[in-house]
């Protein structure tokens, strides 16, 4: 992924919004690694300031790049034999705005869609795509409302509604 500035179309990666939060980022990564994650690439911030793209391998349920939105260049990877522990872990969150499942099985795609608690949940996608006419938005600590063209109308129904009856 080419890092640089904002203004280069071709930058995939820039700064984090200040130094603090970029240091914050940093921090995460050397606590999980100090707790036994392996770091797979990435972890240095340049001289630009900017945090390489990172991968931490072998991340564990209690460490904070696990349980907690990193909001950074930062993707963390666990492993598990039994999908439905898999499963559970991913829904044992406070947040809850996209899921993505990578499987070659159709069933276990259709269970991840039907118990994963989440706003979406993609499989074999990306989890951050979005199209303005789906429905989107999370759950818990990740937003109790949905965005889209369904939800807009809705909003707009029941605001005249009341504008009327009053």
């Amino acid at each position: 992924l080419k890092v640089g500035s904002p203004a280069d179309p071709d930058v995939a990666v820039s700064a984090l919004i200040t130094r603090g939060e970029t240091e914050r980022v940093s921090e995460w990564i050397q606590q999980a690694t100090d707790a036994g994650a392996v770091l797979t690439c990435g972890g240095i911030i340049g001289d630009d300031g900017v945090l390489r793209p990172s991968v931490l391998d072998g991340i564990t349920p209690d460490m904070s790049v696990s349980h907690t939105e990193v909001f950074g260049p930062l993707v963390g990877v666990a492993a598990y034999d039994d999908f439905e522990t898999a499963l559970q872990l991913a829904n044992d969150s406070r947040y809850g705005l996209q899921a993505g499942v990578f499987t070659s099985s159709m069933a276990k795609g259709l269970r991840a869609a039907q118990v994963l608690d989440y706003g979406g949940v993609l499989v074999n996608e990306v989890p951050t795509f979005r199209a303005d006419q789906m429905p989107y938005g999370g759950l818990r600590d990740s937003g109790n409302t949905r965005e889209g063209p369904a939800y807009t109308i809705d909003e707009m129904t029941e605001r005249r509604l009341v504008i009327f009856q009053g």
